[in-house]
């Protein structure tokens, strides 16, 4: 890594901690990637260059762990993550069940600390909600 893309995803991390501490307490981890958590969903935030001019911030919110392996609970979350704007659902079964992630990567070179804010807000209200449900269906299942 140059040091102009250091500088850059340095800068972009900054500002989405600015954004995030308006509504969670927020952890800068050693290798400067920021983690929270949004009511029950663990979350992190990590920047990267993809290319010169192309800076990204990425957010894994990790909807769910250990849920029954349930097909029809599979289903439940392939169907919701079709419906998202914000995000890309990831299942992964494990030998303790299934457990749900929501990744949203996007430029964020130029976004407004407030206008970032509300954006990494929209995808971790959808985790939550997402979480609510989930966890409701498997409940009842």
């Amino acid at each position: 890594m140059t040091e102009q893309e250091a500088m850059s995803t340095a800068d972009l991390l900054t500002k989405a901690r600015a954004a995030l501490e308006t509504f969670h307490d927020v952890h800068v981890d050693d290798d400067g990637a920021l983690t929270f958590r949004h009511v029950d969903v663990p979350c992190a935030v990590q920047a990267m260059q993809l290319a010169e001019g192309l800076t990204v911030l990425s957010l894994t919110c990790v909807v769910a762990w250990d849920l029954p392996d349930d097909p029809n609970l599979a289903r439940s979350a392939a169907e919701r993550a079709g419906q998202g704007l914000f995000g890309t659902l990831g299942v992964v079964h494990t030998d303790r069940g299934m457990d749900v992630t929501l990744r949203y990567a996007f430029p964020a070179d130029g976004i407004s600390v407030t206008a970032l804010g509300t954006l990494l807000m929209l995808v971790v209200s959808t985790a939550s909600q997402l979480r609510t449900e989930l966890i409701g269906e498997a409940k009842a299942g």
